[in-house]
């Protein structure tokens, strides 16, 4: 599993990701279906990018978004469908 602690961490592993899978950005774009400027964007590590399309881009690479290190008591109100702020 891959420690991620900043944006251009993401982004340099998600760049990673992609080469290794072989995948230019304009068709890793295409996969997830977002623009290839997003694409460019989250591997230059731009911190301010919209989560739904990281998490799009993460399931085209075949990847997972995992957190550890929460209470366990968040983690199990996740898995339920609990409230924010409950």
């Amino acid at each position: 599993m891959l420690s991620i602690r900043s944006p251009q961490q993401l982004g340099d592993a998600l760049r990673a990701a992609r080469k290794q899978l072989g995948l230019t950005q304009p068709q890793l774009a295409l996969a997830a279906g977002v623009g290839v400027r997003f694409i460019v964007d989250l591997e230059a590590g731009k911190p301010t990018l919209r989560l739904e399309n990281v998490l799009r881009v993460i399931d085209a690479l075949g990847g997972e978004f995992q957190l550890n290190g929460l209470p366990s008591s968040v983690a199990d109100d996740q898995r339920e469908g609990g409230a924010h702020g409950a």
